[in-house]
């Protein structure tokens, strides 16, 4: 008897075997070593009458990416092919996707898009911008882009599945959205040249900006900043701002630190002080109480000084021993550190502890005047009237440490180095805190009600350069002029929940470009992680990246005026990155500046800055993933790298597999994190903001198969040496095979700035 399918509209027809024969042909065109009858006999489809074709197209999919391998890296695109195939047959009933004005005027009847999209731009623009799209750069894709477009980046409905649109959309929509109010005679060109650099991967854009923007939900920046007084009132403002902005896709940093210890007096000593443990478990409910619409889960990243009063319970708040009262495991900490602390673990002194609230001024100068701090925390320590306790300065360090290798998710933030070699006077704006992914370094004012005016949150906006897509590095100018126009454009667009997040993005127009790919760039250049070949090339790269970077924001400044706060800057006092960096990089590298900083010093003294920050290097997990790029930074685990996400288990092969797969210096093969530390300090050099830097260990290499404690140590004081502000992830080797979790993104994967 004769089988029928069941198709996507419900009508059954007779199966044609030959039909999905001549699918899986198209899939497989000009690709290498992939094969369609192994793909058929890996289906194993047991077909019967009214079987679904999308199950059938379901099944072929899985069975085309269950053979992504090293050997046969290119059915990741057959794979890709066919999903995409699948996907357009879900959002229009069929593979041809229709012309971009019937598509945006469905998808605002339905609710889907911004209305304004209809309101800014007439027929004829929407023609010509229809005509400028290649939707057959949909086929560039790898699988695990797709799947990542399908899981978090497409508009649809998250309850029932139902997906609205093609990658293709996403990609014109974003740029029609963002140049929406640029002078007519201008905006189709910057549109193009927008979308060209974005569908062909060379800037890569963070999940808020691609899920949300076309969207009628407005807020696309990764990151938000908020800090906490030693008040009540502050504390409830706090947490009320962090509801407000998980729910809107943002990654939190909060800075908890002026709280006031355990049995501190409270009203003259009426009572004391319960500490910081329920206000943090405060600010963890507040942070787990929204999912952020389905695309992923609020994250946070809480901040204190290690010299805080309470600072032995608060270092182990995410360690599984002990009871639900002393943990507070469901955020993460950034432990604050300045030159002071490192001075004492050195000389095997002590660390004093205090209660910011018991030490007048010192916990504003800990990040505005070093020489104060020091000079405060000393005399603090010698009068005998202030509450104190202290602590051998290695036994602190140590436990920190413990927790870190331990967990993983203690973070380092370096306070000195944020404001010594930084884009804003400490004077003024001084950086108090980062963020869910430690790149983003800005200023920040408590908040006393969620209407506080005078409180300052700060917001940044990420993207990234696809450093693999790079011929030369003259190109980066081109990519810096979209880059910034787009994202400073995205301030005006976007709506501010809070006065005090608008208060801080209008006067600052902060933004964050990092890269992505940078694994794949030292490959392709002969350069590897852990021997110097690749110091120089990082010194000339970041060089350029900056340099253009602050050229574009010059620019933008003549057209539109430099940011309000322009003059809380260093910029603004005729500061460069290349003045305030640690001077014993020059010992690593010797590579000269190869770009007129003088004359661009003299435009930025004359004309202004646009942005008051320009660059944060960022993890990049899943976007990273959209390009087929290489996360980051970081250096891949392996040739083939698993993911697992809350779509299934995605396999990523690296870029050019066949022709560099002996020049890519993968994790584990890394002797140690010295060259690592090394590039990161270049880096360091030109980012104005931070980077998300990770430490890795295998333990294998250690005798009895333990990271010694002396070593943790030793490497944390080199990256404190080579002025990195902020360390990231603690990574340990454990033996199992290397399956990467889809964390905190862009970025910061699970609920931040994952760009």
């Amino acid at each position: 008897m004769n089988l029928f399918v069941t198709k996507r509209n419900g009508h059954k027809e007779p199966i044609d075997l030959d039909k999905i024969h001549r699918v899986l042909d198209w899939a497989a065109e000009g690709l290498n070593h992939v094969s369609v009858s192994q793909v058929e006999l890996k289906s194993h489809i047991q077909f019967y009458d009214g079987i679904r074709t999308a199950d059938i197209h379901e099944t072929i999919i899985k069975a085309t990416a269950d053979l992504i391998s090293e050997q046969t890296p290119d059915y990741q695109y057959m794979a890709a092919r066919l999903a995409i195939f699948h996907l357009r047959k879900k959002a229009y009933g069929q593979f041809e996707p229709p012309h971009l004005y019937q598509h945006v005027a469905k998808l605002v009847d339905m609710g889907k898009y911004d209305k304004h999209l209809l309101e800014d731009y007439t027929q004829a623009e929407f023609d010509e911008l229809n005509a400028h799209m290649d939707h057959w750069r949909d086929m560039n894709f790898s699988y695990a882009a797709v799947k990542q477009l399908e899981g978090k980046y497409l508009v649809q409905n998250r309850v029932t599945g139902e997906i609205y649109e093609s990658p293709q959309f996403l990609y014109i929509l974003v740029a029609a959205c963002l140049f929406s109010k640029y002078p007519k005679d201008t905006r189709l060109s910057y549109i193009k040249r927008f979308y060209d650099a974005v569908s062909t991967f060379k800037i890569s854009l963070p999940t808020p900006i691609m899920s949300g923007v076309r969207t009628p939900t407005r807020q696309f920046s990764s990151c938000v900043l908020i800090e906490c007084d030693d008040s009540l009132d502050s504390i409830n403002a706090t947490a009320s701002s962090i509801v407000r902005y998980v729910s809107q896709r943002a990654g939190i940093g909060i800075n908890a630190g002026r709280i006031r210890g355990l049995g501190s007096p409270i009203r003259g000593g009426e009572a004391f002080h319960t500490g910081c443990i329920p206000f943090y478990k405060y600010f963890q409910t507040a942070v787990k109480c929204c999912s952020q619409g389905g695309v992923r889960g609020g994250a946070a990243t809480l901040f204190y000084p290690l010299w805080h009063s309470e600072v032995e319970s608060l270092l182990v708040l995410k360690n599984n021993r002990g009871v639900e009262e002393n943990r507070v495991r469901h955020m993460d900490y950034g432990v604050q550190i300045n030159k002071l602390m490192y001075q004492r673990l050195i000389k095997g002194a002590d660390i004093t502890l205090f209660s910011p609230s018991d030490a007048p001024g010192l916990y504003d100068a800990f990040f505005a005047d070093q020489d104060q701090f020091e000079a405060l925390y000393v005399k603090y320590e010698q009068d005998p009237a202030i509450r104190k306790k202290s602590i051998k300065a290695v036994d602190l360090f140590s436990l920190m440490m413990q927790e870190r290798a331990g967990t993983g998710r203690i973070y380092i933030q370096n306070v000195d180095h944020c404001n010594t070699h930084s884009p804003f006077d400490p004077r003024v704006a001084p950086v108090r805190q980062s963020n869910l992914c430690l790149e983003i370094a800005l200023p920040t004012k408590p908040l006393n009600n969620i209407d506080d005016e005078n409180g300052e949150i700060a917001l940044c906006t990420l993207s990234a350069f696809n450093l693999g897509v790079i011929e030369k590095l003259e190109d980066l100018e081109e990519m810096a002029d979209l880059a910034v126009r787009a994202l400073d454009a995205l301030l005006d667009y976007q709506d501010y929940p809070i006065a005090a997040a608008q208060k801080g993005s209008m006067g600052r127009r902060t933004l964050g470009i990092g890269v992505i790919n940078y694994a794949y760039y030292l490959a392709k250049n002969g350069a590897r992680y852990s021997d110097g070949s690749g110091l120089a090339l990082t010194h000339r790269t970041f060089e350029a990246i900056q340099y253009y970077l602050l050229k574009a924001s010059v620019q933008l400044a003549r057209e539109f005026g430099p940011c309000p706060l322009f003059g809380e800057t260093t910029y603004a006092q005729g500061l460069l990155p290349i003045d305030t960096y640690k001077k014993d990089l020059d010992m690593l590298c010797n590579e000269p500046l190869h770009l007129d900083w003088e004359s661009l010093r003299s435009d930025i003294k004359t004309v202004g800055l646009r942005n008051s920050t320009l660059t944060a290097l960022m993890p990049s997990e899943t976007s990273s993933q959209i390009s087929n790029a290489t996360n980051g930074i970081e250096p891949p685990r392996g040739l083939v790298s698993v993911k697992a996400s809350k779509d299934g288990i995605l396999k990523q092969v690296v870029p050019e597999y066949e022709r560099l797969k002996e020049s890519y210096e993968l994790l584990w093969q890394q002797p140690s994190v010295d060259g690592y530390l090394q590039l990161v300090g270049i880096m360091q050099k030109f980012v104005d903001q931070a980077i998300s830097a990770n430490t890795n260990y295998d333990p294998t290499r250690f005798e009895g198969n333990k990271v010694p404690m002396k070593q943790l140590l030793k490497d944390l004081l080199t990256a404190y040496k080579y002025g990195l502000k902020t360390l990231y992830y603690h990574n340990t080797r454990d033996g199992a095979d290397d399956v990467q979790a889809d964390l905190q993104d862009d970025g910061c994967a699970s609920g931040a700035c994952k760009i």
